[in-house]
């Protein structure tokens, strides 16, 4: 692969300063690493070696990159995504501003990864939500297999799905004196409590949360799977977990089950009732990158067959944000995207 010029926006982050860890794993041939942001200019991050300064983002030129990663929420993408084009470059949007944009390609690379090939010019790319992403991860080669026609979620979401400054107060209700009730976050205490609200109520009662993945899982994988979807905030520092109920047109028994998705890259099953094995935030969710799906069960009924199980990854390293953007650069450096300019 050819060498790049890369630019990270939002790079001192919680997944922007994963970024960097992630894109050294997979040994990503960038030359050039330049680094933007808005609260953080000055602050230094470390990267192959090399100790680089994060920049004014307001001053940024991104005529001399190849891609550039958005990881900065959906107001600076809303602000910048459309200049780095305009200057030339690819663009990997990790916020949910142009997700919905039936110009934009959403991608899972593992799901619709073959989509990037039809990319001609410097565009934007989309990164779907990460409870989405771990979701269809373990769908896709069910849905492939056996045909889903409805999915019943309830997500358990950590507070790093909400940044830094959630975490830290996850902590002081913890940690820094009894009854601490700073709430600058959430609504409620989230220490001790399991809040049933991610994200802002919409008119139809669901959250923006929920209704992001199902948008995503409809646009990214089958647009006549029905969705129901109730997502959580509880008091975890970083990994999200799914509850998932699954109706599919064929019954399948749970070994063939166990084979289909062991044998799809980027999930690892954890299932052993008998040794309590199975997959906890806490055991599969420290700079993971897999998936990690468990308590499998599968039952037959008239109408074919309903699968339950439970989904852990981490939210922040793996599959719902750095690792997947990095996954989505990586093709795009194979695919040679830096000569459609």
């Amino acid at each position: 692969m050819n060498k790049i010029n890369l630019g990270i926006v939002g790079a001192s982050g919680l997944v922007g300063s994963k970024l960097s860890l992630v894109m050294e794993q997979l040994n990503l041939p960038i030359d050039q690493l330049r680094l933007f942001g808005k609260s953080t200019i000055g602050s230094v991050i470390k990267f192959a070696g090399r100790k680089l300064e994060v920049k004014k983002i307001d001053d940024a030129n991104f005529k001399d990159l190849d891609y550039v990663i958005f990881s900065a929420g959906s107001e600076v993408a809303s602000k910048f995504c459309k200049k780095a084009v305009s200057d030339g470059a690819f663009v990997i949007d990790m916020s949910s501003h142009f997700r919905y944009d039936e110009n934009v390609p959403l991608i899972i690379p593992e799901i619709n990864g073959d989509d990037l090939s039809n990319i001609d010019k410097p565009s934007i790319i989309a990164n779907p939500n990460c409870s989405t992403a771990q979701l269809l991860m373990v769908l896709k080669p069910i849905h492939d297999m056996c045909k889903i026609t409805s999915v019943d979620v309830a997500t358990y979401q950590a507070v790093s799905g909400t940044g830094k400054a959630a975490t830290q107060e996850l902590y002081n209700q913890i940690y820094i004196k009894e009854g601490y009730e700073d709430q600058n976050i959430y609504p409620k205490q989230i220490a001790f409590n399991v809040i049933p609200q991610c994200d802002v109520f919409l008119e139809n009662d669901f959250t923006k949360e929920e209704m992001k993945m199902i948008w995503e899982t409809h646009k990214i994988l089958d647009n006549n799977i029905e969705m129901n979807v109730t997502c959580t905030r509880v008091p975890v520092f970083n990994g999200h977990s799914e509850a998932v109920f699954i109706r599919t047109e064929k019954f399948l028994k749970k070994n063939d089950l166990v084979n289909i998705l062991e044998s799809f890259n980027g999930v690892t099953v954890v299932d052993d009732a008998d040794n309590f094995e199975y997959p906890t935030p806490l055991e599969h969710a420290n700079d993971t990158t897999d998936v990690y799906v468990g308590r499998i069960r599968s039952v037959k009924n008239t109408n074919g067959g309903i699968i339950s199980l439970w989904i852990v990854a981490d939210n922040v390293h793996g599959k719902g944000a750095a690792l997947n953007a990095a996954q989505i650069l990586e093709r795009l450096i194979k695919l040679d995207m830096s000569n459609r300019k």
